[in-house]
Formats: structure tokens, sequence, C-alpha cells
């Protein structure tokens, strides 16, 4: 995310923090909720209503995730000018876990979730986003089915 970018979105920001709220990172991401079944299922009927030529994979939208040290801030991005869209969700911190990182040779994901929704959020991060990335990595447990299973 270059300087432009970032001072836009701390501008928008600034007025949701609550006093002492730092803001920790800032990046450029793509988002998803939708499930690899769907994902697939929707290309596969898109080709074969429109005979093979032409397939429609739903590709995510580029957002502004801002994280400070109690919530985390999502916001459209717009990807031709620098500016700050409309906010779309915060999500609080407080009992968010994380799978493993799946590494890609042009971005690399993982899944955000809460044991209050059984929904997660799939963030993709740039290849250019990886430090970024560890930072919110690193913030965030690993949820691993070890932790689910009681000790014996």
């Amino acid at each position: 995310m270059n300087a432009k970018r970032r001072r836009l979105l701390l501008a928008t920001v600034a007025p949701m923090l609550a006093p002492d709220e730092q803001v920790e990172v800032t990046t450029i991401v793509n988002l998803s909720s939708v499930s690899v079944r769907r994902t697939a299922a929707v290309a596969v009927a898109s080709a074969v209503l429109s005979a093979g030529a032409v397939a429609v994979i739903p590709t995510p939208r580029p957002m502004y995730l801002a994280m400070t040290d109690r919530r985390i801030f999502i916001f459209q991005a717009d990807p031709t000018f620098a500016k700050t869209g409309e906010h779309v969700m915060t999500i609080p911190r407080a009992g968010l876990m994380r799978t493993q990182i799946r590494e890609r040779w042009l971005n690399s994901s993982f899944v955000v979730s809460s044991p209050a929704d059984d929904r997660g959020l799939k963030i993709t991060f740039p290849l250019l986003g990886r430090s970024e990335r560890n930072v919110i990595a690193a913030a965030l447990p690993v949820d691993t089915p070890e932790a689910a299973m009681p000790p014996a």
C-alpha cells in the first residue's frame, strides 16, 4: 500500500478509534466468504450454460484492512483512485482465530473465524503484502484441530 492510500485510510479510520486505540497495520487485501464448493459449482454451471464459451468465476473485491490493537476495520477500495470507499465491517479481535497461512506463487491467504460465528472470512494478501500479512498473522492465534480437542 503506497503512502497516499495509507494516509487516506488512516484519516478515515481516525474518527472511529476509541481513546488509546492504535492502528497497528494497514494493507489492501481481497476478502471472500464463499466456500470452495460453491465457487466450483458456479464455474461449472456457467460453463455448461454458455456451452463452454464463457466461464464466470467470482472474484473478490479489493478492500482496505486496518487492524488496531482491538479491532479490524474493512473498507471498500477504489482500485483506480486512492480514495477510501465505504465502511464495510468492523470485527472485534477478541476471540478471533485463523487457519494456517496458505502460500501461493502470487498471493497468500488464511481464514479468520470466531467461535461465535460458523462462517469464516478468507483474507487474501498480494505478493507485495507479505510483511503486513505476517503482522496480522502474528496477532491472531492459529486455530488447530488439537486446540479443539479436550485434554486426555
